[in-house]
């Protein structure tokens, strides 16, 4: 079972004006992604890329976006193409996991696929990424220390970084005056706008492991902390706590349905007047004519929202291994997508894009809300790139569907996780 967390945690897109650099038309490829839907629905399974038959070579990239990102990220490989003799041939894929567990292992992957940081053990130790540290031509001292910690396992270099991600709070600036300063102001803005009856809601938030990580961990939880005795803390009272809180202050101001789309639909539509969710979220948003802003979480009593970070690579994949031209035109890829400044700027300016380049990292010249999300992602700490991690989300995921529909207690919903994951883990 694919985590709905993930189908929302790897969109970081390509760049809209990158179209007018680019020379060379965007060719339709037959995609990969016929396997299954997103949980947030944008599963659509058409390709795209650039694909143009280059001098130097086509690399085959895979990503999972959401529909308001793909003409960006066509617009970005054609930039690359028209830079470079090197050709991306991408395929936007419905089921990322799902097919690179199965195509991987059979020898029909690309060359690279996007996704966030927290597969790089499991799938290092799987042998479906490869160590890329001898061929690269970039340094990894031009990013973050997180963003570089991130790519690496064992010592191997398994991919280059593009961007940092989290969730923070969003607010319709038509309902909402201003970012509230504490949980108690947030419930009261909730409390006032909140009326099922008409369709309106206090809150729209996916209620799924990475979207909900910043209560469950905000008095002290952790979902899982290969550094701590015990590692898993799903069961820990300072993780029930947690949910609790986001159970009795969050749930009753929230749509009844926990995924992802109806949840982020509800907001887009300016339907509720908060939202928790992503950077990748404001391409939808800045298609609409919602007023929105973006603000870091409110202060709360006995601790601080502490969500999960993570960093949106490209893996360089098994087929790599095999060299050539397909190889050499994926390097170039990857390593002009991470160190482009131009494009990383119009990726924040865009996508909502957090850098993760040290050169930009901080700077003023980047929108106020990349500026706020890079605030969140100093108060969260990053997903755990243990191979033990991957057993962890599928059983929590339903444990807190569990709880958000009243089926089960935050304390028997976690406790029954985690007694799942140790029982997985052995």
């Amino acid at each position: 079972m694919t985590m709905e967390r993930r189908a929302v945690l790897k969109r970081i897109g390509g760049i809209g004006a990158a179209a007018a650099l680019a020379g060379c038309s965007v060719q339709e490829q037959g995609s990969g992604g016929s396997d299954g839907g997103t949980a947030t629905g944008d599963g659509s399974g058409d390709g795209s890329g650039g694909g143009s038959q280059q001098s130097g070579g086509t690399a085959t990239a895979w990503y999972q976006l959401q529909d308001s990102e793909i003409p960006a990220r066509k617009a970005a490989m054609q930039a690359f193409e028209s830079e470079t003799e090197f050709g991306v041939e991408g395929s936007d894929i419905s089921n990322m996991e799902k097919k690179t567990t199965s195509a991987i292992p059979a020898g029909q992957g690309p060359e690279i696929f996007e996704w966030a940081h927290d597969w790089v053990g499991d799938y290092y130790q799987r042998e479906f990424v490869v160590d890329q540290s001898d061929a690269l031509s970039v340094s990894l001292d031009q990013f973050t220390d997180a963003a570089a910690s991130a790519v690496q396992f064992d010592d191997a270099v398994v991919g280059l970084p593009h961007s940092a991600e989290t969730v923070t709070l969003i607010y319709n600036a038509d309902i909402v005056d201003e970012p509230p300063e504490t949980i108690d102001d947030m419930v009261a803005a909730m409390e006032a706008y909140h009326d099922p009856s008409s369709s309106q809601y206090g809150l729209a938030a996916p209620f799924d492991p990475y979207f909900t990580s910043g209560w469950i961990q905000a008095f002290g939880g952790y979902y899982f902390d290969p550094e701590q005795d015990p590692a898993l803390g799903l069961d820990a009272d300072e993780a029930i706590e947690g949910l609790q809180f986001a159970l009795d202050t969050l749930r009753p101001y929230m749509p009844d349905d926990p995924n992802y789309e109806p949840q982020a639909a509800t907001f887009s539509e300016g339907n509720a007047a908060f939202a928790v969710n992503g950077p990748w979220y404001l391409a939808t948003l800045n298609q609409s004519d919602l007023n929105y802003e973006v603000a870091t979480f409110p202060e709360i009593d006995g601790g601080e929202v502490t969500p999960y970070t993570g960093i949106s690579m490209w893996y360089f994949a098994d087929a790599m291994n095999e060299g050539g031209a397909a190889a050499t035109a994926a390097r170039n890829f990857v390593e002009w997508f991470a160190t482009n400044e131009d494009h990383a700027t119009r990726l924040a300016e865009e996508q909502g894009a957090i850098p993760v380049l040290d050169s930009l990292v901080g700077s003023d010249e980047l929108p106020d809300h990349v500026q706020t999300y890079s605030q969140t992602v100093s108060q969260g700490v990053p997903m755990p790139t243990d191979p033990r991690m991957n057993k962890v989300w599928s059983p929590l995921e339903n444990a807190l569907i569990e709880a958000f529909n009243g089926d089960s207690s935050a304390k028997d919903a976690l406790t029954t996780a985690a007694e799942e994951i140790r029982s997985n883990w052995e």
